[in-house]
């Protein structure tokens, strides 16, 4: 599988022509590891969840992939401090990328 694409600023990443936000980049490799760990068990105990029918415990695995990515920095407050606008889910040729984007996709 090939790498997506990220824009040139180390900001997102480019999925089916979506922008969706990298991981802080200030967050150490161990704990990076960790909060990945984490993510990973949220996501199965969600996919158990579901398939047990238990919105409780669909809820609790929805919260804590939600912390995950929130430590991660792929949600909640952008991690970058120049005050440019987070983009994340649009579609890149409708963002500031735009140029860029269509320089580097291929038809």
């Amino acid at each position: 599988m090939a790498e997506p694409l990220v824009t040139p600023d180390g900001r997102y990443i480019v999925v089916r022509g979506r922008l969706w936000r990298r991981a802080d980049p200030s967050v150490t490799d161990d704990r990076r590891a960790e909060l990945v760990h984490e993510l990973m068990e949220a996501r199965r105990a969600k996919k158990t969840a579901l398939g047990h029918d238990d919105a409780d415990a669909v809820e609790r695995a929805r919260q804590r992939v939600d912390a995950a990515k929130t430590s991660l920095g792929e949600r909640g407050p952008v991690w970058w401090d120049d005050d440019a606008p987070d983009e994340t889910r649009r579609m890149a040729v409708n963002t500031r990328y735009a140029d860029w984007f269509a320089s580097v996709s291929t038809p």
